[in-house]
């Protein structure tokens, strides 16, 4: 077994990609490009070969958030198997289930490939936080956390390209025609089962890589392997939840906006999507190094000071290309939610990284099962008034960011309603 600080494994990568950190980097963009591709092709997949309604999606969504909620569930796994082979199993689960999607255009069956799916993206995702944590060191995890997220853009562009270049011949003709102009050039047209299967196959084949190219990394500290809340965390779980409440606005109204108020189409969107993939690309190591400088509180203001703007912006616009822009903005936000992984690993006992991501999946996917629907019938009425809401709850987690010290530790893990039970007396700045 290699130490953790091994960063010489393997030798035939480049050194970017050896050790931990380079291994984490490889998963998170086979991660992506199973995730972005299955969703990518899902609507038109189930309503062209699966002839599905509104009734069959809505319990296809619900299904896929299954998993997030039963994110604790892997700390009973780890008795028995290592967090590192626990993340590539999930990996290889995520690329099964959408390998196989294709294949199986019924009801049921569906069911059962987004289930597979999801349990391998959630359980990833859990492990992937908590290993990320453990090897990493305090100052690290934010270029770590920017890193990956780095190449899961460049994983999700890539799926997203290899889509849009194979699944109508007439891709260019479309593409010229924005500008007016026209051209003769065809391309592949694949279709729906060799694209699940291509995104799933290129999962797996990642996942088995890994598992012979890398050897097992240890961790400093044995993991706690019991499930557990702790006072002194309450803030982390606040903005865990927080964070899940503000994903559902952007994921679900902030698209459902630009379809419904000013006609955007599917390439439209996609094309608003790819835009905010190169930014990530781009500025995502830059989001890291601010992290690192500035500290947590800050960024987390930052963040949730612009998202008021953002959500207001939404309740407001009467432009499309105002809306495009507040909607690429928007995403870019996401960005700076790293700062609540590594605020954590500040304040958190080492042995406590595995547990606590578990558990904080589920929190965060706590906001998943009421916000769209409640957040519907008020559509329903005014569609401003979602994005208020929204602005409101950016409010309230803007007062918790600045609950966050400025050198969080543990024993200092707020600047007010510090915990009796905090392990150490240092003060609250």
């Amino acid at each position: 077994m290699r130490s953790v600080h091994d960063d010489h494994a393997p030798r035939f990568l480049p050194a970017f990609l050896r050790g931990p950190e380079g291994m984490l980097v490889i998963m998170a963009m086979a991660m992506a490009v199973s995730m972005h591709g299955w969703f990518a092709l899902l609507n038109n997949f189930v309503i062209e070969r699966a002839d599905f309604t509104g009734r069959e999606i809505g319990f296809l969504q619900s299904i896929r958030e299954i998993p997030g909620f039963l994110s604790f569930c892997a700390i009973f796994l780890l008795p028995f198997i290592r967090e590192q082979n626990l993340a590539l199993l999930s990996l290889l689960a995520l690329g099964v289930g959408t390998a196989l999607t294709g294949f199986f255009p019924t009801e049921y069956a569906l069911y059962a490939t987004t289930f597979l799916m999801s349990m391998g993206f959630h359980y990833y995702e859990t492990m992937n936080q908590s290993l990320t944590l453990q090897w990493s060191s305090k100052e690290r995890a934010p270029h770590v956390f920017a890193r990956q997220l780095r190449a899961s853009s460049i994983g999700t562009l890539a799926i997203f390209v290899v889509i849009i270049l194979t699944f109508n011949q007439d891709v260019f003709d479309r593409i010229a025609g924005w500008f007016g102009a026209t051209t003769s050039i065809r391309t592949i047209s694949l279709g729906f089962e060799p694209l699940y299967l291509i995104a799933g196959i290129f999962t797996i084949a990642v996942g088995v890589f890994c598992h012979f190219a890398y050897p097992r990394f240890s961790a400093p500290h044995v993991q706690t392997k019991t499930l557990f809340l702790r006072r002194r965390y309450w803030l982390y779980y606040a903005l865990t939840f927080m964070g899940g409440a503000r994903r559902q606005i952007f994921m679900v109204f902030a698209g459902f906006m630009m379809v419904e108020k000013f006609g955007y189409d599917a390439t439209a969107i996609t094309l608003l999507y790819l835009i905010n993939l190169i930014a990530n690309i781009y500025i995502a190591p830059y989001i890291g190094k601010f992290i690192a400088r500035l500290g947590e509180r800050t960024a987390l203001v930052f963040e949730y000071i612009g998202l008021i703007g953002v959500f207001i912006g939404y309740a407001l616009v009467e432009d499309h290309m105002t809306a495009a822009a507040l909607y690429v903005i928007d995403h870019l936000f996401f960005a700076f939610s790293i700062a609540i992984k590594t605020y954590f690993h500040k304040i958190a006992d080492p042995k406590d990284m595995a547990s606590t991501a578990g558990v904080s999946f589920t929190i965060n996917h706590i906001a998943a099962v009421g916000i769209p629907a409640a957040f519907g019938f008020i559509w329903l009425k005014d569609p401003g008034a979602v994005f208020f809401i929204g602005a409101g709850m950016a409010l309230i987690s803007l007062i918790l960011a600045l609950n966050v010290p400025r050198h969080p530790r543990p024993g200092n893990e707020v600047t007010v309603g510090r915990s009796p039970n905090a392990p150490s007396a240092a003060p609250a700045e």
